[in-house]
């Protein structure tokens, strides 16, 4: 996160468009706004931070979210969870526990506790 220290880094006129601040935001002096209201400044510097901004094509961002996530969807829907991570392996990086054990590398280290491979924890 830019601190608000870094006003000194952005000129008066700079634009920031804040894409996180659904999630606390990546710029500290980020306020949310709204798609009415999209904008504020702040120290003369523009901020655009709508939370969900493909809110404002709600269809089109619908139809691309449906067409990355649903082959996904098909190859999970009636599997077993070991047949759905053999056969998609991406899937592995987005799992954070198991059976019971911690396999994100992230989620561990923080929790302070081993982390096991996924499939490890499967047999």
């Amino acid at each position: 996160m830019e601190s608000a220290n870094s006003r000194d880094i952005f000129k008066k006129g700079s634009v920031i468009v804040d894409v996180a601040i659904d999630q606390g935001g990546c710029v500290e002096t980020s306020i949310e706004t709204t798609h009415t209201n999209p904008t504020n400044s702040i120290h003369g510097v523009e901020h655009y931070a709508v939370g969900n901004m493909p809110g404002a094509v709600s269809f089109t961002s619908t139809k691309a979210l449906e067409s990355v996530t649903l082959p996904y969807i098909l190859g999970i829907a009636g599997r077993e969870l070991e047949s759905a991570l053999t056969e998609h392996t991406e899937l592995l990086s987005g799992l954070n526990t198991i059976n019971g054990s911690v396999s994100h590398p992230g989620v561990a280290k923080a929790l302070n506790i081993p982390v096991r491979h996924p499939m490890s924890c499967l047999k």
